[in-house]
């Protein structure tokens, strides 16, 4: 017989307004603290000097954490021109310098060229695996990193207001994005140089800034039943994937990761989904009162359960 799990099972997402100088890690062991929780989990950094959406993951919520950090996000930033850092934020030590300053009008002429999909290399201070090691271990330690370009998506960008020496952005962008590299690289464009002095997350997949809660709201409610209000269910992070609901029988069997044949009052369900095509879908599947079941694929006429919601009291 295994161990018990140190807390209680608790489950579903906490939408953190992350505060400023506190790491990621950080906040979800206080928050995890506050609810007395077996399992956290985050979907997606944020940085000390970040802050904004934080989205916590309690018990078996964690399972649903692949589909938020595949949403896309919005962050308002400021760049400073004029040095570039190390770690390409307010946090790093200069490297270079410039007297070199756009202008209003060349920062929004050049915007067109920083949306769509973009060739972004990631800054050396970023969490990207080197050989095993994250990159910002290995440049604490004083190694040069070489990170490799990757494909990112940045859907819209707008200038929010411009003065000599910074300038405010809003940005919506897709999964992997790095706003720092996006400043480096834009700064570089016009001709100087640039760093991320302040930076905000303002949304993550349909999460907003008022989902969020801050962490001064929450700490008050530590170990009390009033903090259960800022919880959402695990279903919120699964808000763009296709809910079917099944019956009992078919529920015993999922639970115990067996799949199930699509018969004709299921498919007559599938085939209320958009877009038709169901090979390869994945369907996030419930009770008929609506508690969740699991994630599955549909595959040769059958729903495969490949991430499967325990509520046990063993977490």
């Amino acid at each position: 017989m295994g161990r018990r799990k140190k807390g209680n099972p608790v489950h579903g997402w906490v939408i953190l307004d992350k505060p400023l100088g506190m790491g990621s890690t950080q906040a979800v062991a206080k928050v995890r603290h506050i609810f007395q929780a077996q399992k956290a989990g985050h979907a997606g950094t944020l940085d000390p000097m970040a802050t904004g959406i934080l989205a916590i993951a309690l018990g078996e919520a964690t399972k649903t954490v692949p589909f938020a950090m595949d949403a896309d996000k919005t962050y308002r930033f400021t760049a400073r021109w004029g040095e570039a850092r190390d770690s390409d934020d307010a946090e790093g030590a200069v490297t270079a310098t410039t007297q070199s300053r756009p202008s209003e009008a060349e920062i929004e002429a050049m915007l067109p060229r920083f949306t769509g999909t973009l060739s972004q290399v990631p800054p050396a201070y970023s969490a990207v695996r080197v050989g095993g090691e994250r990159a910002y271990d290995l440049a604490r330690d004083g190694e040069a990193v070489a990170l490799e370009p990757r494909q990112v998506e940045v859907y819209k960008a707008r200038l929010l207001n411009a003065v000599q020496d910074s300038a405010e952005f809003e940005i919506l962008c897709g999964k992997g994005t790095y706003v720092r590299s996006w400043v480096r690289d834009l700064a570089l464009a016009l001709g100087t140089l640039g760093h991320v002095s302040a930076l905000r997350r303002t949304s993550l997949g349909g999460w907003e800034e008022k989902d969020a809660v801050p962490l001064d709201t929450l700490t008050p409610f530590m170990h009390s039943p009033a903090a259960f209000a800022y919880l959402k269910p695990l279903s919120t992070a699964l808000d763009g994937i296709p809910a079917l609901a099944v019956g009992s029988p078919d529920t015993v069997r999922l639970r115990q990761g067996n799949p199930i044949l699509i018969r004709a009052n299921l498919f007559a369900k599938l085939r209320a989904i958009p877009d038709g095509e169901l090979q390869g879908l994945t369907v996030f599947l419930t009770e008929e009162n609506g508690s969740p079941v699991a994630l599955a694929e549909i595959a040769e006429g059958e729903l495969r359960p490949f991430r499967v919601f325990n509520f046990s009291t063993n977490g």
